[in-house]
């Protein structure tokens, strides 16, 4: 008996030098969706690396049910020392919601039709590959009002002219008697006709972008690197496998108007050792090819390593947001802050908790927005100060409380969920509630003006530092999450929130990796006032989307020395070069100039907004009729004006159910009527639905996400072609549009 069948993949598509075409799907011979086990396809014409070629392979698949994508990569093969087995890095690759699928039973090896990458049913949907095995290191440039300007020179000859930085990675373990690429010796005359400089795109990859428009996009470094004046802002990224075998050399040259080729000025070599921390800030001494210093260099860096999973390929919603999503109803903490300036503004019910979450969820709000941190055991807690105030009793004056502040990050889980919420402070005086409580074991939020008391406060969901695993197991999988992840950022004055708490990368893993094993089908979307974090949680997984908040142009809040934070024009320019699904403004900026809307979304950004301009009936309303995709607010069971008091994704699910429960009927009654079904009509109506629903249920099986161990999994969209007739979009009836969210098809629970 026949178990399987030969299939010829081609495709076109055009490449860069050192990458190639791959293929990958849900059978074994496909790669089960790992992305270290696609199969590469072949050029047919070697020679046309420059332009579109067609890429082809047979493959022996199984005769039925076969899925797959198309993805670009670059294919390491395995080097003592570095890394033993063949690393796959995907550089991009087909993110359509439906994967391609193959017919039932037939082979096409004699036909050779040509499929065109990332374009199938219709629609086209490409995105950027993520770190499985390699890592990233950044550099930025940019000017601060803390740091020195990024390059210094000392001649004032060269104080008005252009300068220009390469950097280039170097391996010290295979490359040790090679230091520099350009083959500089050390003599006092220096040539620049002698630098040989190779152009071809090599492993490790170096690509740059410039904050402006038309730049912000990474591309490949020019031969003399990219030009790098005070006020610019550059950012240049360095794909490898292992950032602490390497050395980066920054050469520097500067720009003759007189001449062609830019003068060499010198060079710094940043060092595993200027980069421990994998975040921070060097600076470096810039020197001439006779070793004199002639400047200085200071830089921002940040390594970003893997995950130990997440080669995941069945489908990423990193990018997906169907057209019905707008106006969306986000609840803040919950129900609401608790701890409002404004009395009026105050929820009933404590903030970041899983009664106000619960709450939310029952009063209509399609997601939740929530903050997360780590406890000093690496949990992730739901809590939004850095800080807590726990109340002490003097030891001569028992009848008297001081307030010791002390950081989330330095209490256990034990510790945090051992302490009463009883009553809170504003800017540290005390509420009445102090005179007739025991001020033992209490923590206080900083910032409170209204209830003295919760109601209902000696339940578990009404309890503060709920972790986020019962976060995620507790509240209906048909409210989504938006997820702050809370992070310390340096303020102007040169102030920290927070000192750094944690390894940033292992801070970022543990809270992904309780997101990606405890998600089910609820729609995530990670956010953070940090672009670096951001930056992280894209590079670090290819589930859930990412959105960068930021306050913008605020008289209410402090402004931050990131450059990037400083309005929404730069928000933009940074959502961008990050490759992120959005960006998530303050009101009070969005306000003040609602041209900014457009411009974020001419550059297909998801637009959210947050900020006390949001607690208004009226505002809500005039931002939905501007186009955001989401408002986020307090007291969400006052000011939310739905009739029906359900969240989207639940009447999506209802629908979906339905649309599912009709198609069976229909087929049930079809199969009646046939002269086969007698044995079927013996059983009753019903007795088939099962038989009709199986295939149904199955798929939505694959739609959920895949668990850490690489399960397979499929999701559908409204983004399909199905039996060669175009799906309607968003509008379309059909068993595969109805039932999309972020996690696939929704099944009933």
């Amino acid at each position: 008996m026949i178990e399987s069948r030969a299939w010829e993949f081609r495709v076109s598509c055009q490449v860069a030098p050192e990458e190639q075409v791959c293929v990958v799907g849900n059978c074994d011979s496909l790669g089960m969706w790992d992305s270290q086990r696609v199969i590469p396809l072949y050029s047919e014409n070697p020679s046309m690396y420059s332009e579109e070629t067609v890429w082809s392979t047979s493959v022996q698949i199984p005769l039925s049910g076969v899925e797959y994508r198309y993805c670009v990569c670059i294919i390491l093969e395995g080097r003592p020392g570095l890394h033993d087995e063949q690393v796959v890095v995907v550089r991009r690759w087909e993110t359509n919601m439906l994967p391609r699928k193959i017919p039932d039973g037939v082979s096409n090896v004699a036909e050779g039709n040509v499929e065109q990458f990332g374009l199938y049913g219709g629609y086209e949907r490409v995105d950027q590959g993520w770190l499985v095995k390699d890592s990233v290191v950044q550099f930025r440039l940019c000017n601060s009002t803390l740091y020195n300007d990024p390059i210094m020179l000392f001649k004032k000859k060269y104080q008005n002219k252009n300068v220009r930085v390469k950097v280039t990675p170097i391996d010290l373990i295979n490359s040790p008697h090679e230091p520099h690429m350009g083959g500089i010796d050390e003599s006092t005359d220096f040539d620049i006709s002698s630098l040989h400089i190779n152009t071809k795109p090599t492993w490790p990859i170096t690509e740059v972008a410039v904050m402006k428009e038309g730049l912000c996009k990474f591309h490949q470094q020019d031969q003399f690197g990219v030009v790098c004046n005070n006020g610019d802002y550059v950012v240049i990224q360095c794909r490898m496998l292992k950032p602490d075998s390497n050395v980066f050399l920054c050469d520097f040259y500067i720009e003759d108007s007189r001449e062609e080729i830019p003068c060499y000025l010198g060079c710094s070599y940043i060092l595993p050792s200027n980069m421990k921390e994998n975040y921070g800030v060097a600076t470096l001494p810039i020197t001439s090819p006779k070793h004199i210093p002639v400047g200085q260099l200071t830089v921002h860096y940040m390594v970003v390593y893997p995950m130990e999973y997440g080669g995941d390929m069945s489908v990423s919603y990193a990018h997906h947001w169907k057209d019905s999503w707008k106006g969306l109803e986000v609840g803040h903490r919950g129900a609401g802050n608790s701890y409002h300036s404004e009395s009026k503004s105050c929820a009933n019910i404590r903030e970041n908790t899983v009664a106000s979450l619960k709450y939310a969820a029952e009063k209509g709000a399609d997601m939740v927005e929530f903050d997360v941190q780590l406890s000093k055991d690496l949990v992730p807690v739901i809590y939004h100060d850095f800080h807590a105030c726990i109340a002490l009793k003097r030891k001569k004056e028992q009848d008297k409380t001081d307030l010791l502040e002390i950081p989330i990050k330095d209490l256990t889980l034990s510790q945090l969920q051992a302490l009463k919420d009883l009553s809170h402070l504003l800017e540290g005086t005390p509420c009445d509630i102090l005179t007739y409580c025991d001020h033992e074991d209490m923590v206080y939020h900083k910032k409170e003006q209204g209830l003295s008391r919760f109601c209902d406060e000696e339940f578990e969901d009404h309890q503060p530092f709920p972790t986020l695993q019962r976060a995620l197991e507790c509240v209906p999988l048909t409210c989504g999450f938006n997820v702050e992840v809370k992070w310390t950022m340096q303020l102007r004055d040169g102030t920290y929130e927070l000192q750094h708490p944690f390894e940033l990368n292992h801070f970022m893993d543990l809270i992904i990796k309780m997101i990606l094993e405890h998600s089910g089908k609820r729609k995530i979307v990670f956010s953070c006032f940090h672009p670096d974090i951001c930056t992280m949680l894209r590079l670090k997984q290819n589930r859930y989307p990412v959105m960068f908040l930021t306050q913008g142009i605020s008289e209410v809040w402090p402004p931050y020395e990131d450059q990037r934070t400083s309005s929404i024009p730069h928000a933009i320019l940074y959502a961008v070069n990050a490759d992120i699904l959005g960006i998530n403004v303050h009101t009070e900026d969005l306000m003040r100039d609602h041209t900014q809307m457009k411009i974020a979304l001419d550059n297909n950004l998801i637009v959210f907004c947050w900020g006390d301009d949001n607690n208004d009936q009226e505002n809500i309303k005039f931002l939905k009729k501007a186009g955001l995709h989401g408002i986020i607010y307090d007291k969400i069971d006052e000011y939310n004006t739905k009739v029906k008091k359900e969240s989207i994704f639940l009447c999506e699910e209802r629908e979906a159910e339905e649309e599912m429960m009709n198609a069976s009927q229909a087929e049930g009654a079809v199969i009646t009527k046939s002269s086969t079904s007698v044995c079927l009509q013996s059983t009753g109506g019903m007795a088939n639905f099962s038989e009709m629903a199986a295939p149904l249920a199955s798929e939505s099986d694959f739609g959920k996400p895949a668990s850490l161990n690489g399960t397979q999994n499929i999701a559908t969209t409204s983004s399909h072609c199905m039996d060669k007739v175009e799906c309607n979009g968003d509008h379309c009836q059909c068993s595969h549009c109805k039932p999309t969210s972020f996690s696939g098809i929704l099944t009933s629970e």
